[in-house]
């Protein structure tokens, strides 16, 4: 059934839940007018501020998104989450599709939350998160933040995807630092140590700033990341949060580096569906006569695979 695209983007401006659930529901499903949802949204975009949080599981990164959310419509702004989540097995959509830690906020109508299964995309991500953000942006959110699932040492692909990143870390983690510390300890530029009101806190404030030190020198005028203590649940240092993300969003608008890492991001973007639409072309080789052409001459030492691999790029482009 063909869908009024324009009538749900005009609708989903206006902020009605229902036509932005039914976008990013588009998107999610690689709908055959997903071209036609981006060229119509494009226009509309690049306002947002995009914020990533990431961290290990258990260190309450809902319930930090959560306090965010509260923080952000206190000031006025209308916010977009986007909670990625773990596959289930059976269905494929999100295990924890209810976001049971943000029902405070359900009935806000300056508030969307969609929750977005992995299905198997490795980073902690989704594959089509970043149509997602682009949906919630062109929505009139102000800020967009976007949960990882729990992730260890390498998905950090969020990083790429967001214009602050944002890693949360709790002490009594069992090996502290050691559970997020190679990849995850070279993205963040805030860094928040939350259940701070537990023992080990500090400890782990002091060992974090102390491995940030051992990083790659910064010059003057770099842009440091600020540890900021937090007991989420509460609420309590959720205002610093605010702060520090505030003033990096400056740092960056003054020193050009928001603007490179929208076209980093949008590049990045760019190559992915490029790949994705040569390997869905290339994908369907395999019952081509070419293809089986080329085997037969290599086989028969007439011609090596390198050699037969361009000859059917070029044909095939």
């Amino acid at each position: 059934m063909s869908i009024d695209v324009p009538s749900l983007v005009a609708q989903a401006r206006e902020g009605r839940p229902r036509a932005v659930a039914r976008l990013i529901s588009l998107v999610e499903g690689a709908s055959p007018q997903l071209r036609e949802v981006m060229a119509a949204l494009a226009p509309l975009t690049g306002r947002a501020y995009v914020v990533g949080l990431t961290g290990s599981p258990g260190v309450g990164k809902s319930t930090s998104t959560s306090a965010l959310v509260t923080a952000y419509r206190k000031r006025g702004k209308r916010v977009g989450v986007l909670a990625v989540d773990p596959s289930s097995p059976f269905s494929g959509g999100a295990l924890l599709g209810d976001r049971v830690r943000m029902q405070e906020h359900a009935t806000d109508p300056e508030v969307f939350i969609r929750s977005m299964a992995t299905r198997g995309h490795l980073g902690g991500l989704a594959w089509s998160a970043p149509q997602a953000i682009r949906v919630l942006d062109a929505a009139g959110c102000d800020v967009v933040l976007v949960e990882t699932v729990g992730v260890g040492q390498s998905e950090v692909e969020i990083a790429a995807q967001a214009d602050t990143t944002m890693v949360l870390l709790a002490p009594g983690m069992g090996d502290g630092i050691q559970a997020a510390k190679a990849g995850i300890l070279e993205i963040g530029d805030v860094y928040v140590v939350n259940k701070a009101d537990r023992d080990g806190a500090d400890a782990t404030a002091r060992e974090l700033n102390h491995m940030l030190g051992l990083g790659e020198a910064r010059k003057p005028g770099d842009w440091r990341p600020p540890i900021v203590k937090t007991v989420a649940a509460k609420g309590e240092g959720v205002d610093e949060v605010v702060e520090a993300l505030e003033k990096h969003y400056a740092w960056m608008s003054e020193h050009g580096e928001l603007t490179a890492r929208r076209l980093r991001r949008a590049s990045a973007e760019i190559e992915t569906i490029a790949l994705t639409a040569l390997r869905e072309r290339f994908g369907s080789l395999h019952e081509d006569s070419r293809l089986a052409a080329l085997a037969g001459r290599v086989t028969a030492g007439e011609t090596d695979p390198y050699a037969a691999a361009d000859e059917l790029i070029a044909t095939t482009l």
